[in-house]
Formats: C-alpha cells, structure tokens, sequence
C-alpha cells in the first residue's frame, strides 16, 4: 500500500513543481487538467500531491480531509489552504479554495491516500467526491492506516534484583538451562547418609529440619539414676496379630439377631 499524503498544493506549471511533489497533469479520462485557463487567461496552475515528509513537516502529519469553499465561507478550525507554488504571473481563483485538514499519524485512524480529477459527469469507484473547481470534478480516496503492533519491551534485571533470587548462586533458571546430552540414568536407591529431602533451596526443606531429637523427661530421668535402656522396655509385650484378632473379636450375633426379628418388607 502507498503511504498517505502529507499536502496538496498549486503550481504554476507541472515542470515547476517542488522536488517531493507529484503534479496531476490529466483527468482519468485523458484531458489536460489546468486549472484558471479560460477566455480571459491564457495560463493556469496544476494541483501536486506530496507524501513525503521533510522540514515543512517533520512531525509526518498526514492529510485528513480535503473540501473546497466558496470565498464567502470562513476557514473551518484545523484546516488550512493548499499551498501555493506559482510565479508571480500567476494567481489562483479566488471563488473556490481548496482547503486541506493535517493531522498528526499517530492520532489518525483514516487518511487520504490518493487524488483525482474528471469531468462533472464521470463517476470513479471507490473515491469519494469533494467538489468542482474550474470545470473539473475532484475525488479523494479515504482508508484506514494500518499502525504495526506494539510489541513488549524486554524486561531488563539489575543487579540488584538479581541478588534478591531465591535461587542460590550457579543455579539455572528454566530459560537459560542448556541442553544436556543423554548420559546414563541416577540410581533410584539413596545412599547411605543421605536425605530425601533436598535442603539446596527452599522448596527442599522439610518440616522436620531444625526439630531437635529428645527423649521424654520420664524417660531422661531414668536413664539419669543409671538405668538400662533395656530393663525400660523390658515390660513391654508386644502382641501377635493372633492375640489381637482374639481379643477383639466381634461376632456381630446382636445384629443377626435383630435383623432376624424385622417383619416382611411390603412388596
């Protein structure tokens, strides 16, 4: 797609034109398209286009509207005259003006992206119709401005946040982890001296970590007086799964018994 016009303006001859400046010199339908020529003038002026952007302007307004007013209409706000390029020979008709609206891109959703002349009958598809000037019909072509997508800027880590990690020094985040070749499998079995839990970082401690190991005071003050650890749990019997199933058997015969006694269920 062609980018957007950024001016309209009125030049004494179409070699005359600035440099950036495009002049239409012919009507869609291939007559010359001078405007002021006439019986009582022998000259006229040419309409040129620019979409370039330079020192007039460097903020890359874009051409919004286009409208043409008769001399008695005052300027609308934000518009302005088409510029003017002619030698001193030369001046425009002042019955109609060309007036042309600019607008920063940034905040312009559509703009115009092309201009034509014909003749007061001829109809041009997709243009939109501003007026007539000097015998001559002139069309704008309006679309959208298709604006790239900002895209996310990087976010950038200090040093200092860095030092803030959890993550202990020499461990890879799971972005910056490189590749591994295959190699043989780590044996399931632990060894000796060595805990499930991993304490490298915080997700590997365990609830049992700084819990310190202490007998009972019952127990300490036994072992104190010079007691055997083992004349402590001499007592102790531990029973048979035989002995437990004997003494706490239950053989339910209350139930059976009352189930027994229930009427007949209605059918």
């Amino acid at each position: 797609m062609s980018p957007p016009l950024t001016g309209l303006g009125w030049s004494s001859a179409a070699a005359a034109a600035p440099a950036g400046w495009t002049p239409i010199t012919s009507t869609v339908e291939g007559a010359p398209a001078n405007f002021g020529k006439g019986f009582a003038q022998k000259s006229g002026y040419f309409l040129c286009s620019t979409s370039a952007i330079n020192s007039e302007n460097p903020t890359g307004d874009v051409l919004y509207d286009v409208i043409i007013l008769s001399e008695k209409t005052p300027l609308p706000y934000g518009y302005t005259y088409a510029k003017e390029f002619l030698d001193p020979k030369t001046s425009l008709s002042k019955k109609k003006r060309l007036c042309v609206k600019l607008i920063p891109l940034t905040a312009a959703e559509t703009a115009v992206f092309d201009i034509l002349l014909s003749s007061k009958h001829k109809v041009i598809p997709n243009y939109m119709r501003i007026g007539e000037m000097s015998g001559l019909a002139l069309w704008c072509k309006k679309e959208h401005i298709l604006k790239p997508k900002p895209l996310p800027k990087p976010r950038k880590v200090s040093l200092e946040m860095k030092h803030l990690s959890l993550e202990p020094d020499g461990v890879v985040l799971p972005s910056e982890k490189p590749v591994v070749p295959p190699g043989p499998k780590r044996q399931p079995t632990l060894k000796r001296n060595e805990s499930i839990y991993d304490t490298s970082n915080v997700y590997g401690i365990s609830a049992m970590d700084g819990v310190p190991f202490t007998l009972h005071p019952k127990f300490e003050s036994s072992i104190s007086k010079g007691t055997n650890a083992y004349s402590l749990f001499k007592s102790l019997h531990i029973k048979s799964l035989a002995d437990i199933e004997k003494e706490y058997n239950y053989g339910f015969v209350v139930e059976r018994t009352a189930a027994a006694r229930l009427p007949p269920s209605i059918s």
